[in-house]
């Protein structure tokens, strides 16, 4: 079986679209690793949905004697503060989001169609199956970026023509970072922009669900 990124990778590849300055909202998930893959010639501002502005990384195992649960971001996560960190209520949160105040957010997802619309829900009564705050995010943020893998456990494509679950935003994705991959979504449909060491665009799209076009500068993910 081929190697494919650590979701780690995958959290570091996301960083290098953020530009100095960026405030950036991370979902839950892969997204969360984002906050400690910033290189520290860069400022990036992470929001959190529940009230929060300003944090650092993720506590690693480990790391227990240093957690307090008041610093946790929207997934429950213990985070490292940062200077200049602040604090305010759910409704002024919501006002930043819907205002169009974030430059990017970093969301996972169940599926993404060609088009570039978002499913990162379900129905069922599951913990964290919820859309949350994601449907906010995904009309809110000016870019919208989609960490996930590639496929699911069982191989089947999580990028596809016509998403099956529930939409949580039509064509709102910008671009797509997997395991395997970056893919840019344009007017036209997707665009292949990078692939994994070791991989060729036939296997890629042998795991896609949905059509691409291959970019002219294509090349391998660096990171």
């Amino acid at each position: 079986m081929k190697e494919r990124l650590s979701h780690e990778a995958m959290a570091l590849r996301a960083t290098s679209e953020f530009r100095d300055g960026d405030y950036v909202n991370l979902g839950y998930g892969i997204p969360n690793l984002c906050a400690g893959c910033v290189p520290p010639d860069k400022e990036v501002i992470f929001h959190a949905q529940h009230g929060v502005l300003g944090y650092g990384r993720l506590l690693l195992e480990g790391e227990g004697h240093r957690v307090d649960f008041d610093h946790v971001d929207a997934g429950i996560r213990p985070f490292e503060p940062k200077p200049g960190l602040v604090w305010f209520d759910m409704a002024l949160s919501f006002d930043m989001i819907r205002g169009g105040h974030l430059d990017a957010a970093v969301l996972g997802a169940l599926e993404v169609s060609e088009q570039g619309d978002l499913a990162n829900w379900t129905r069922t009564t599951a913990a964290g199956a919820g859309i949350g705050g994601s449907m906010d995010l995904a009309v809110g943020a000016k870019r919208v970026i989609v960490l996930m893998e590639h496929t699911t456990r069982k191989g089947e494509p999580r990028i596809v023509k016509r998403c099956r679950f529930p939409l949580t935003g039509r064509r709102c994705v910008h671009l797509i970072i997997t395991d395997i991959t970056v893919l840019e979504v344009k007017e036209k449909g997707l665009v292949l922009k990078e692939y994994a060491p070791g991989w060729t665009v036939e296997e890629i799209r042998s795991l896609t669900g949905a059509s691409f076009e291959v970019s002219e500068d294509v090349g391998v993910i660096t990171l």
